[in-house]
């Protein structure tokens, strides 16, 4: 009988119980100490310009609305919170991206109890690189036109109101393409494969990238979350897709 499928927090639940056990601990050692390296250089570069972003953002509104300065400036600072949080995320997993494929891997070997990966060696591991790099590639195709668009928006006064939620959405949804392409690439599924299967479990996808985006938001946390979410979208892999055959897949 096939495992039941999960909720978003559910998959990151189990995701990070999976990173913790013995077997998993040394796949997460490496990726964890480079998001920590970006982590703190992020947070020097916010505290000096945090400031200076909101403001600039900010719409110069007359004198007599000049109590509207109040109600916008929170939601500014949401707007410029998501941009650097996505900044950070989406250069730490290029960065990590070979070792949170073979974390996936990993993973998945765990889950299904067979391994029908190659032995870990670091030759393996560096095998990887070519191929996760040119897939993160894809994805920042995918990601910075839609994000330069709604950069714009930002910048464009009174429509920049809806900026911050349009931001929220499409990170939640980037959350979910993010994380859950690397048991995909691990498949040889394509990107276009992969994106209209998510496509077909859009709700299903939304609240993992939502539950991952709400957690990556925490200091700290988010440094353990990263592999948490490599491993809990691996989960959501193996139980939404089930048993279908997808070795044939190419690129």
């Amino acid at each position: 009988m096939p495992a039941p499928v999960l909720s978003g927090p559910q998959y990151l639940r189990e995701g990070l119980k999976l990173v913790l056990s013995p077997g998993l601990r040394l796949f997460v050692l490496l990726p964890l100490a480079i998001n920590l390296v970006l982590f703190v250089g992020l947070i020097y570069l916010a505290g000096h310009y945090f400031s200076l972003w909101v403001d600039t953002l900010m719409p110069t509104l007359p004198g007599w609305l000049s109590f509207l300065n109040y109600i916008l400036w929170p939601l500014f600072v949401a707007l410029v919170v998501l941009m650097v949080f996505f900044t950070f995320t989406m250069i730490a997993n290029v960065i990590a991206a070979p070792f949170n494929g073979f974390l996936a891997e990993k993973v998945e070997v765990v889950v299904r109890g067979t391994d029908n990966f190659p032995a870990f060696s670091w030759a393996e591991l560096l095998a990887m690189i070519p191929r996760t790099l040119a897939r993160e590639m894809r994805k920042l195709g995918y990601f910075l036109p839609r994000a330069i668009a709604l950069l714009v928006l930002s910048f464009i006064p009174v429509v920049n109101i809806i900026a911050a939620p349009l931001w929220l959405l499409f990170g939640v949804w980037m959350m979910a393409i993010q994380y859950i392409d690397y048991p995909a690439d691990n498949h040889n599924l394509s990107w276009n494969g992969m994106l209209a299967w998510l496509r077909q479990k859009r709700w299903q996808c939304m609240s993992f990238g939502g539950i991952v985006y709400l957690v990556l938001l925490v200091p700290v946390v988010n440094l353990l979350m990263m592999p948490a979410a490599v491993a809990g979208a691996t989960l959501f892999w193996v139980r939404e897709r089930g048993e279908e055959a997808v070795a044939g897949e190419k690129r």
